[in-house]
């Protein structure tokens, strides 16, 4: 059976493909979980497109966002951006950071992204806003330096969203599957948002409204059915991380069954090696 840590790592990794396979993240964002029996670390994948992310790629880091054991591993610049968010928010146990299409008109004009339908509720009554202008000067955009990190876990406060000027959002979970509802449906939200502004004036949910109804979408049955639809599109597309445990190993062995089981299901084939004497010589050869 799998430990808690190989679970963790397996549901990371799943969250990576998800939320990249929904349109969130691309070729660079990033999701990391707190650690399941220590809550002073966290893990989080080496620097690697979120897509392609694998158990194997994932590994622990201090709240200071060093690493505990990555010798010779590429890592992520902006990991303080998770290890900050940790260190100020005990109740978040999942972070996201990107650069949603959907989401960055926002960040660049200053407009103020609210749930507009139910869905978006998740997102919390409105997003906060984060300027590294405001602490740092000009910058080169990225969230690397601890006092940088602090800055940007400060503008989140006890909200689950900041959209950052001109780069991007972070989003916050108690849970990795409530992180990757939020990050799915906050970027739905702000589609919808931007598709409604250019109709007209867009009417969102009312304070009340959106206490009431983020809780409810957040339940288990909600997140549950939710969780099998990402899971069961991701299976389809041949894009699920290997197995949780035995690596390679474990992977080539579901191969080896999964052929055994096509080929008692298909009695119209012929056994492989009738089909090889078939085969001339000189093609088997080459």
């Amino acid at each position: 059976m799998p430990s808690p840590l190989e679970e963790a790592r397996y549901e990371l990794a799943l969250a990576n493909r998800i939320i990249a396979h929904e349109g969130v993240l691309d070729g660079f964002g990033h999701v990391s979980v707190r650690h399941p029996t220590d809550p002073g670390r966290y893990l989080l994948a080496r620097s690697r497109s979120p897509e392609l992310i694998e158990p194997a790629d994932i590994f622990e880091f201090t709240l200071d966002s060093e690493p505990v054991s990555a010798a010779g591993v590429t890592l992520y610049g902006e990991r303080v951006i998770h290890g900050c968010i940790y260190q100020a928010r005990p109740d978040v146990n999942a972070v996201c950071h990107h650069h949603s299409p959907s989401v960055l008109p926002f960040c660049v004009t200053g407009v103020e992204l609210v749930p507009v339908f139910h869905m978006g509720a998740v997102l919390g009554t409105a997003a906060p806003f984060w300027d590294s202008r405001d602490d740092f000067g000009d910058t080169n955009m990225l969230v690397v330096k601890p006092e940088e990190g602090r800055s940007l876990a400060k503008a989140l406060g006890s909200h689950w969203m900041v959209l950052m000027r001109r780069h991007g959002a972070t989003i916050a979970g108690t849970t990795v599957r409530e992180l990757v509802f939020r990050t799915v449906y906050s970027h739905a939200n702000a589609e919808i948002q931007l598709r409604s502004m250019l109709i007209g004036k867009i009417a969102p949910l009312s304070r009340g409204e959106a206490e009431r109804t983020g809780p409810y979408q957040l339940q288990p049955k909600p997140m549950g059915r939710a969780w099998e639809y990402w899971t069961t599109r991701l299976k389809k597309s041949g894009e699920v991380p290997r197995a949780r445990s035995g690596g390679a190993r474990a992977g080539r062995a579901a191969k080896t069954r999964a052929s055994k089981t096509h080929a008692a299901q298909s009695p119209n084939k012929l056994p492989a090696r009738k089909k090889a004497a078939r085969i001339p010589a000189k093609r088997s050869l080459s």
